[in-house]
C-alpha cells in the first residue's frame, strides 16, 4: 500500500490535475493507492479572506465567494466530459451555497471563531478532492472518494487540532483494510472532533494527513508530490547553485523543515518515523526526477546536509545581576511566554547566568514584552533585572546534518566564513545531538550568509567573487579584457567565477547583481546611470553580496577617500590608486586596521612595481620573522624608460612624450618626473616594513627645473624643450664616466630619500632596461647579498595583471 499526496501547486488548475491523474494511474496499477489532495491553488487563502471580511462587516466577502465558485465550476467543465458534468456541477454549487450560508452568518454576527474558520477552510479540500475523484473515474480509474473527517479524530483545539491517534488509527484500519478498492481519494488538512465537528490540522495539514494514513496502515511509502524535485541544500530563490539532496534522515528533514524549508513540515515526519516508513519528495511536473528520499538514516557522507533560515524573528534578552545563582528565572520566563501562547524558537544563556536570550516570531514581540515585564515586575522595580530588551529585524540561520557531530571544525568553519563576509552573529545555539548549529543574524544579511555557507560546505571546488570596478581607462579596460580572457580558465582550473557586478568611470556607472557581460561592457556602461560615487558605494553596500571586492583603477583622491566606508561593510578593496596608502600614516594605518576588524582585505600590490611581487615578498619576509634593514630601488618604470632611451640624440621632452604615449606614465607625467610618485612608493614600502613615515620626511633630490613644473601639461612639454641643455648636461656628466642615470629610492635606518644617481656597471641597478623596476631588500637574512625583485614596472597590461592578482588574493585566508 502507498500514500500519494499532491499539494496546491499540483492541483492548481485543470492542466495540472491531468498531470496528477497520469502519475496516479501509473502508481495505482502497481499497488493499492491512497491519494491525498490539497485545495486548488490559492483557494484556502481566498476562503480565509472571505471569512475575515465577513467578520469585519465588509460585503466584499461575496466577491471572494463568487470567485471560489467560478474557479471550481471552470475546473469541472475542463475536467469532466459534458455528459457527466451535471452531478459534479450540482455538488460544487451545493457546497458553495453552504460556504455562503456560513459567511452570511459570520457577517450577521461579525464574529469569526476558530471553529467557524476551520469549517470555512475545510471546503477547499472537500471541493478539490471530489472533483479530482470524479476526474479519475472519468478516466477509467475506479476511484473511491472518502471524507477524511470520518477517519481522523482530533481534540477541540480548532486551527491546529491534535490528532487522537488510538481512535484515528483504528478507524483508518477498519475502513481501508476491509475495503477491496484499489484507489482512494481523500481531502487533506481536515479532520473532525469526537463530536463530528470539523477541525483542521494546521500548517502543512495535507502532508500530515498523508503521514497519518501511511503510519496507520504501515504503508510501503508516503510520497509528497509538489512543484520542486526534492529537498534542496538551500533555498534556490536565494542560492542559484542549490542542489537536490537525494537522501536525508527523518531528523535532518525535521530540522531543515523547522527552519524554513517549506517542502515538508515537521509534524508530517512523526507518524511515519515511528514505523520507519520512507517518505519521497517528488515533482509533479518532472515525475521522472529522483527526488528526495527521507528515511531512518541518510546514505550520503556529507557532514552538512542543508542550510535553512527562519525570517522575521526577534531576540528577547533578560539581563541582570539579580539572576546570578538564583534558580527559577528561566522557568518563570518560559512560563510567562507559554501562558501567552508564544513559541520559543531558540534559547541561549550566558555561562555567567547574567543573561538569557530567546528568539520568537516578530509578531509576538509586543505581547512578549508585556507578559515578561509583568512576570518580573518586582525584580525590575528593585533593579535586580533590566526590563526585557528586544531586538527585531533578525533571522535564524541553521546548518543541519546528522554527521556534523563526527566532523570537528564545522562550527569554526561556519563562523569563520560568516565573519569573513561581515555577518555579525547575535546569538548561537547548538543542540546536544550536534545535528543543528543555529545563529541569529540580521535579516539583511540572510542572502549573503546562506550563499557563503553554501559555497563553503557544498561548493568547495567552486567560488564566486563579486567585483566592482571604478576606473575603466587604459588599465581598467585591460583588466576587464583579462577577466574575460581568463574566464574559462578560472572556472575549469581554479573553480572560481569572477562576477563583475559593477563598473564605473567618471561619467557613467552600472550595477547588475547577476553580472555584467564583459563582451559588451562598454555599450552597457553607456546605458548606465550618471556617475555618483557616493551612490555607487551605497548601492554596493546595499547589495550586501558575498566575497565582494572593490577595485580602484583610478588615480582619483575622491575614490581613495571612500575605502573606509567599503571596508566597514566587509567589502575588500584592491587599489591600483596610490593616494590612500600614501596618505597620512594615521589614515593608512586605519585602513589596514579596518580590513582586519571587518575580516576583509586592503591590497595594493600595484602601488609599487605594477605586477611585480614587491609588497607580497616584503610581507612574506616579515611574516616569517625577518627584519628589513635597508631598501634600495628603482621604482619608476617611467623614469627608467626615459633614461634608458635618452642619449641626447633626440630631445628629453620627446622621450617623455613617448613614455606617456606607450602608457608608462601617470596621467600627469610631472608626478613621475618630479619624484613624487617614487616618494610615495618608497614610503609605502617603508610603512609595510614597519616604519612610521610621512611624505614630508622624505628627501627629494629633484633633477627637474622649476620652470617645467608650472602651468598645464602642454606648458610642461614646452618648458622641457626649452631646458634641453639642462637635460643634456645631466646625461653627459654620467656618460663620460661610463655610468648610467637611474632615479633611485632608498630607505635606510628609518630615513628615506629619492634622487637621480650615476650608476656604475658593477652595481645591481646598472643592468636595468626598458621600463623595468628593481627592488633590493637588505634584511637580517640577506645582509650583504640582497633579495632582488626585478621586472616590468609599468604598462597597462602588467598593471592590470597585478590588480587581477590582488583580486584573486582576496579569496585567500
Amino acid at each position: 500500500m502507498q500514500v500519494l499526496k499532491f499539494g496546491g501547486s499540483s492541483v492548481a488548475n485543470a492542466e495540472n490535475i491531468n498531470k496528477v491523474a497520469a502519475i496516479v494511474k501509473d502508481a495505482a496499477a502497481k499497488k493499492k493507492t491512497l491519494v491525498v489532495v490539497s485545495a486548488l491553488g490559492g483557494i484556502t487563502d481566498t476562503l480565509l479572506a472571505a471569512g475575515t471580511l465577513a467578520a469585519a462587516g465588509d460585503e466584499s466577502y461575496k466577491e471572494n465567494l463568487a470567485l471560489i465558485e467560478q474557479l471550481h465550476l471552470e475546473a469541472v467543465k475542463a475536467l469532466i466530459p459534458v455528459t457527466n458534468q451535471s452531478s459534479v456541477l450540482s455538488l460544487v454549487k451545493k457546497q458553495c451555497n453552504e460556504i455562503e450560508d456560513i459567511c452570511n452568518g459570520v457577517y450577521a454576527l461579525q464574529e469569526l471563531s476558530l471553529q467557524t474558520k476551520d469549517r470555512i477552510m475545510s471546503y477547499g479540500e472537500l471541493l478539490s478532492s471530489q472533483i479530482i475523484a470524479h476526474r479519475f473515474q472519468n478516466l477509467g480509474m475506479s476511484a473511491v472518494w472518502k471524507d477524511s473527517r470520518e477517519l481522523i479524530q482530533t481534540n477541540e483545539q480548532f486551527g491546529n487540532a491534535a490528532v487522537q491517534f488510538v481512535e484515528t488509527n483504528q478507524k483508518i484500519q477498519d475502513y481501508f483494510l476491509g475495503n477491496p478498492a484499489g484507489l482512494f481519494v481523500l481531502p487533506g488538512f481536515i479532520a473532525a472532533t469526537a463530536k463530528g465537528v470539523t477541525a483542521t490540522l494546521g500548517r502543512g495539514g495535507s502532508d500530515y494527513t498523508a503521514a497519518i494514513l501511511g503510519g496507520a496502515l504501515n504503508a510501503d511509502a508516503v510520497e509528497i508530490w509538489t512543484d520542486v524535485s526534492g529537498m534542496m541544500t538551500a533555498d534556490p530563490r536565494l542560492v542559484p547553485n542549490a542542489r537536490i539532496i537525494p537522501d536525508i534522515s527523518y531528523q535532518e528533514a525535521m530540522e531543515l523543515s523547522h527552519f524554513g524549508a517549506k517542502v515538508i513540515y515537521p509534524p508530517t515526519i512523526q507518524p511515519v518515523m515511528k514505523k520507519d516508513i520512507p517518505v519521497w519528495i517528488k515533482n509533479t511536473f518532472a515525475p521522472e526526477d529522483y527526488g528526495t528520499l527521507i528515511q531512518k538514516e541518510s546514505i550520503g557522507q556529507d557532514a552538512v546536509r542543508g542550510i535553512s533560515s527562519l525570517n522575521k524573528m526577534a531576540l528577547l534578552s533578560l539581563e541582570g545581576s539579580g539572576m546570578v545563582g538564583i534558580p527559577g528565572f528561566s522557568k518563570r520566563l518560559f512560563e510567562a511566554l507559554a501562558g501567552a501562547q508564544i513559541n520559543v524558537v531558540l534559547i541561549t544563556q550566558s555561562s555567567s547566568e547574567h543573561s538569557i536570550c530567546v528568539a520568537v516570531d516578530e509578531v509576538n514581540v509586543s505581547k512578549a514584552k508585556q507578559v515578561v515585564d509583568a512576570a518580573f515586575d518586582y525584580e525590575i522595580e528593585t533593579g535586580k533585572l533590566e526590563p526585557l530588551q528586544i531586538e527585531e529585524g533578525l533571522s535564524i540561520l541553521a546548518l543541519v546534518g546528522d554527521q556534523m557531530k563526527s566532523h570537528p571544525g564545522i562550527a569554526g568553519k561556519m563562523f569563520y566564513v560568516l565573519g569573513r563576509n561581515g555577518v555579525n552573529i547575535r546569538a548561537i545555539a547548538q543542540g546536544s545531538s550536534e545535528r543543528n548549529i543555529s545563529a541569529v543574524i540580521a535579516a539583511d544579511d540572510v542572502k549573503k550568509a546562506i550563499n557563503v555557507l553554501h559555497e563553503a560546505f557544498f561548493e568547495e571546488s567552486y567560488k564566486q567573487i563579486n567585483l566592482y570596478i571604478v576606473g575603466v581607462g587604459n588599465v581598467g579596460s585591460r583588466l576587464l579584457e583579462q577577466l574575460e580572457q581568463q574566464r574559462a580558465y578560472l572556472l575549469e582550473i581554479l573553480r572560481l567565477q569572477v562576477n563583475v557586478v559593477g563598473i564605473a568611470n567618471s561619467k557613467k556607472m552600472l550595477i547588475k547583481e547577476s553580472g555584467i557581460a564583459l563582451s559588451n561592457w562598454k555599450e552597457a556602461l553607456q546605458e548606465g546611470m550618471e556617475m555618483d560615487l557616493d551612490q555607487f558605494v551605497a548601492m554596493a553596500a546595499a547589495k550586501n553580496l558575498r566575497n565582494a571586492v572593490f577595485a580602484d583603477v583610478t588615480a582619483n583622491e575622491s575614490v581613495a577617500l571612500i575605502y573606509e566606508k567599503l571596508l566597514r561593510k566587509s567589502i575588500s578593496v584592491v587599489a591600483c590608486n596610490k593616494i590612500a596608502a600614501a596618505s597620512s600614516y594615521a589614515h593608512y594605518s586605519k585602513l589596514k586596521q579596518l580590513a582586519r576588524e571587518f575580516n576583509c582585505h586592503y591590497l595594493f600590490e600595484t602601488n609599487v612595481g605594477a605586477a611585480l611581487p614587491v609588497i607580497g615578498t616584503l610581507n612574506d619576509l616579515l611574516r616569517t620573522g625577518d627584519t628589513v634593514t635597508k631598501i634600495e630601488a628603482v621604482l619608476s618604470g617611467t623614469l627608467n624608460f626615459v633614461f634608458n632611451n635618452y642619449d641626447g640624440s633626440k630631445s628629453f621632452a620627446s622621450v617623455v612624450k613617448q613614455a606617456q604615449d606607450e602608457g608608462y606614465t601617470e596621467p600627469d607625467p610631472r608626478l613621475d618626473l618630479n619624484g613624487t610618485d617614487v616618494m610615495r612608493k618608497i614610503m609605502i614600502l617603508a610603512r609595510e616594513s614597519g616604519s612610521i613615515l610621512e611624505m614630508d620626511a622624505i628627501t627629494n633630490e629633484s633633477f627637474m627645473p622649476e620652470s617645467c613644473m608650472q602651468g598645464s601639461v602642454a606648458d610642461f612639454y614646452a618648458a622641457m624643450e626649452q631646458e634641453e641643455a639642462h637635460f643634456k648636461a645631466i646625461y653627459d656628466a654620467a656618460a663620460k664616466d661610463g655610468k648610467k642615470l637611474k632615479f633611485v629610492a632608498q630607505f635606510d635606518n628609518g630615513k628615506a630619500k629619492v634622487g637621480l644617481q650615476h650608476i656604475d656597471p658593477a652595481h645591481n641597478l646598472y643592468h636595468l632596461y626598458g621600463k623595468d623596476n628593481i627592488v633590493l631588500f637588505y634584511t637580517k637574512r640577506y645582509p650583504e647579498q640582497p633579495l632582488v625583485v626585478k621586472g616590468a614596472g609599468a604598462g597597462a597590461d602588467v598593471t592590470a595583471s597585478g590588480v587581477f592578482a590582488d583580486i584573486m588574493r582576496t579569496m585567500n585566508a
